[in-house]
């Protein structure tokens, strides 16, 4: 027997979606208004009679046309609950008796009543029947092992399409032998695979598919059909339940690399470096084709945080659609997520990722959704995890079609995985597939069930195995002979033992991280190509090129005349040729956006109102005034394309949707913007699993940038900081990069960086509120322009003389300024105030080459708005001990001035603000506290 992957074949072929709406019936049960108006049915009725040469009298048109509304009715019964009576459960334990308003008897159809003709009109393909066959036929297409939840659906043609394929006398589900054949053989090697990793790493955890491997079959339909209408790339994200089997056995990575790693090994040289992460976390990606038709594929890595996956395949798909200039159609790259029955229930990222899936800039053309319902979440039953019928019903909020199937008889499970590529290839739609079947073992291998789920585990060890259950089925249709599948069984364990002995000389091949769209980008290392710091300085024709771009208003755009006053004090921003300090962040900003743009790179901007900007200080979008109409004008750049998006009011799924984007796409700066820095809370998940570990555990990398609006302005605890503290502590092995900038200019030079770099990193930076508009905070033209580039410290406006310093204040951010004007104020003539832009990678080097010229250096100050126990201090603090040791100031120590530790990251007193602030910045400059109290209240 043949042990490579097989294809299978339905006997009803498709060539691709090239369904069209046929003739409909006269009178359509999906039509209340025309099915239930006896004056419209009793036409219909009369024509039909007339037609068939057997007129009626009234009173017989009359009573014809009731019954053919009942019986209309009848039918639409079955197409809204016809799914609570489908035999779903392999198990038997969960039983729903067949619901009364599905009974002939609750439409008025009584004894001899069922046995006489109704009139259809064309209904179920049928111009009449009787009710006892209606009844048939409807049990047969709604109540058995698939059962369809799709009248939820407004649109009329979508109902269409999945009642053309359900309903009828014969709409069955049926494949060819051949293809019945090759089901069986997939659902063999699933259950073989899992069976032969049980003996020979007992005890080892797998989180195995054993009683839902008829998941294996319905994914190869996918990827089959999916080939045949259109797709080109499918993307997957799953959690660990069943991965290793998807793996092995879809995604075709060489059992041999799985065995390796549970010896012990890695999937990638330990020269890469890297901590590695548990087998079941890995992903992959491969090419596999059906039929002459090759399907690339990629399962994108997770963390245990079930669900979490979801919006970075999202996000990815996109990327992957605007590279393959698929955003219009949508046909070639395909996202599908595999979930367990309790997380899509439970989780409320499942929601978020539903609700993209209708929005410009976040739609990826329908999601296919296959949701293994296990009957159990961990140690849950579904009566205690959710409080609706089915784990899927959240997908009505979005009006997909669920298919709802039993795991137990495989040819249906691949059906519902064909309708379901099939319906969303045809209307961009999500679908969803909730195959019921059964966790064999515990929630891991060394987990005991009966503890807590004594009944259920008892059924399932007397329940057959899947393969046992089909291939005595195929056998008694006489598509295989007996012993044909054990001849299987025998002939893939010998190929499992091959590998498992090939696993033990198997070496790695190099990491393959950096091939294909990554192509030309590398780790970061001293070498010429990774250079740590680089020119990011402009032409003064390209800067003044954006600067027109960005200060023409159209002559067809009525601006709101605020924003008309913006656009004129940018414009003159870029007609000041004498070098001064007039540019401020927005404009800078879009400097960087519109140089990048410019230079062939993507900028995707996407958070809470980004377009405008939370403080009115972008103005990415303009408005007309008269009929709403957008003008977005560095849309207007030539070379490269830009989106910015104002983003459904969500920070996990939207961060993890953008993560996903830059991890397909190192050719485009993503930028995910908190409307607040604190909003980040909402999606910590996706920094600390992903954005600060992913690199690590999974060896990709991610250039996606996060803006978190950050500074203390005496508005309130909740909006003032954007928990630098917690980012820093997520810092080592050179995995992120914190930022905390004050000057317009650096924040450009540090976005083009980003891109302009050989390697990526995530850039984390604490973006401002009031330095938007602070005097203070402007740059030069001089700032952008030549060899101008980013700087990890920022040196004092109005610096001492090396010699003569005797205090040196170390801050970040906003604070820097507060410090400068009251040392000036001061006459301070000592004191240098010294901002770390870059707080990690940490500019040691740099810091300690300062240190060196401060040769008269008595005392060393870290100043920060943030409490103690927040902000910068305790990662700072060892740092500036080694720069100093550096410098030669051995024995010195930086003090702190700032705030006490605190439980609130800020007071919402404005009052006591000030006075917390005043404080703060005498302590940081040794002058008097109460006569900065003063001053800071004053001003």
């Amino acid at each position: 027997m043949n042990l490579e992957r097989q294809s299978f074949d339905i006997d009803e072929p498709q060539p691709g979606p090239s369904w069209a709406p046929r003739n409909w019936p006269l009178v359509d049960s999906d039509d209340l208004t025309a099915a239930l108006d006896p004056q419209q049915m009793q036409v219909a009725v009369k024509a039909a009679a007339a037609k068939a040469g057997a007129p009626l009298s009234n009173a017989e048109v009359e009573r014809a046309a009731d019954e053919a509304i009942r019986a209309m009715m009848l039918i639409r019964t079955y197409r809204v609950r016809g799914h609570l009576a489908a035999s779903l459960d392999p198990l038997g334990l969960s039983k729903h008796e067949l619901p009364a308003d599905l009974t002939p008897e609750y439409h008025g159809f009584v004894g001899a009543d069922q046995d006489r003709p109704v009139f259809l009109g064309g209904t179920l393909g049928l111009e009449k029947a009787t009710v006892r066959e209606i009844v048939a036929i409807l049990q047969a297409n709604y109540c058995g092992n698939v059962g369809l939840e799709y009248m939820h659906i407004a649109d009329v043609e979508e109902r269409r399409f999945l009642q053309d394929r359900m309903e009828g006398a014969d709409k069955h589900v049926e494949f060819t032998p051949e293809g019945k054949q090759a089901i069986l053989n997939k659902v063999i090697d699933a259950e073989e695979w899992e069976k032969f990793l049980a003996r020979k790493y007992v005890g080892t955890k797998r989180f195995g598919l054993d009683g839902g491997e008829a998941m294996i079959p319905a994914m190869e339909a996918i990827i089959k059909y999916g080939g045949q209408y259109g797709v080109r790339e499918i993307v997957y994200g799953m959690a660990h339940r069943g991965r290793l089997n998807m793996l092995a056995n879809v995604m075709a990575k060489p059992y041999r690399v799985i065995f390796h790693e549970f010896q012990g090994g890695s999937a990638n040289p330990e020269a890469v470096g890297g901590s590695g992460d548990v087998k079941y976390h890995l992903g992959t990606s491969t090419d596999r084709e059906f039929d002459g038709i090759s399907v690339h594929m990629s399962l994108v890595p997770n963390p245990s945080h079930l669900e979490a996956v979801d919006p970075v395949v999202l996000g990815k798909v996109r990327a992957q659609q605007v590279v393959r200039d698929d955003l219009i159609e949508h046909e070639q790259v395909l996202p599908v997520l595999i979930h367990g029955d309790a997380a899509f229930a439970g989780q409320g990222i499942v929601w978020e990722c539903l609700g993209f899936s209708g929005i410009r800039g976040y739609n990826t053309g329908g999601c296919i959704h296959f949701i293994v319902n296990n009957q159990i979440g961990f140690t849950t039953s579904p009566q205690f995890a959710r409080s609706s019928p089915y784990p899927s019903d959240v997908a009505k909020g979005v009006q997909a079609p669920i298919l709802h199937v039993n795991g137990d008889d495989p040819e249906a499970v691949t059906f519902a995985c064909k309708l379901a590529i099939d319906f969303r290839q045809q209307f961009k739609r999500d679908i969803v597939i909730d195959m019921w079947c059964y966790r064999r073992f515990g929630h891991n291998e060394g987990d005991e069930p009966s503890f807590t789920q004594p009944l259920m585990y008892a059924r399932i060890r007397k329940h057959p195995a899947v393969s046992d259950l089909y291939a005595q089925r195929l056998e008694e249709e006489g598509v295989i002979a007996a012993g044909d599948a054990d001849a299987h069984r025998r002939e893939f364990t010998a190929r499992l033992e091959e590998e498992f002995e090939a696993a033990k000389s198997y070496k790695p091949n190099k990491a393959d991280w950096f091939a294909g769209r990554w192509s030309g980008l590398h780790m970061p290392g001293d070498s010429e190509h990774a250079r740590r710091n680089i020119a990011t300085g402009v032409s003064e024709k390209l800067f003044d090129s954006i600067g027109r771009i960005m200060t023409t208003i159209p002559d067809d755009l009525q601006v709101h005349k605020t924003l008309r006053r913006v656009i004129d004090g940018r414009a003159a921003m870029f007609a000041d040729k004498k070098n001064g300090d007039v540019f401020d962040w927005a404009t800078a900003e879009s400097l960087a956006f519109g140089t990048l743009l410019s230079e062939g790179y993507q900028v995707r901007l996407s958070g809470q109102d980004s377009g405008r900007g939370t403080f009115s200080q972008r103005h990415a979008v303009w408005v007309d005034q008269t009929d709403e109409h957008k003008y977005i004008p560095l849309k207007t750049v030539p070379h490269g394309r830009f989106e910015v998006l104002d983003s459904p009011l969500s920070e996990y799924g939207v961060l993890g949707f953008e993560y996903g984007y830059a991890m397909a796409d190192p050719k485009s700066l993503v930028l995910w913007e908190a409307q607040f820095g604190d909003f980040a809370n909402g999606a910590q998940i996706m920094i600390d699993q992903f954005i600060a570990a992913g690199e690590a555990k999974w060896l990709r990398a991610n250039g996606l940038v996060m803006l978190l609006p950050h500074g203390y302005e005496g508005q309130g605890p909740e909006h003032s900081s954007a928990r630098l503290e917690r980012f820093l502590q997520l810092c080592a092995g050179d995995n992120i990069q914190v930022c905390n900038i004050s000057t317009p200019s650096n924040y450009f030079h540090v976005l083009r960086r980003q891109m302009l770099r050989s390697f990526r990193k995530p850039l984390i930076i604490m973006t401002p509120k009031s330095l938007l508009r602070h005097k203070l905070a402007v740059s030069q033209r001089s700032d952008f322009i030549g060899d101008a580039h980013f700087r990890r410290i920022m040196s004092d406006r109005n610096p001492p003389e090396d010699g003569a310093i005797r205090r040196a204040v170390f801050c970040s951010g906003k604070v820097g300024y507060d410090l400068m004007e009251a040392r000036d104020a001061a006459g301070l003539t000592d004191t240098t105030i010294i901002r770390i832009e870059q707080l990690y990678p940490f500019p040691g080097e740099a810091l300690a080459a300062r240190l060196k010229r401060m040769t008269n250096l008595e005392e060393v100050v870290w100043a920060q708005e943030e409490p103690r126990n927040n902000g910068a201090w305790f990662f700072v603090e060892p740092l500036i001990e080694e720069a100093l040791d550096e410098a030669g100031h051995k024995g010195k120590r930086a003090r702190y001035a700032g705030r006490a530790a605190a439980a609130s990251p800020a007071t919402g007193l404005m009052s006591r603000h000030q006075t917390e602030q005043g404080a703060l910045v005498a302590d940081a400059l040794g002058l008097s506290v109460r006569a900065e109290i003063r001053r800071t209240k004053k001003k």
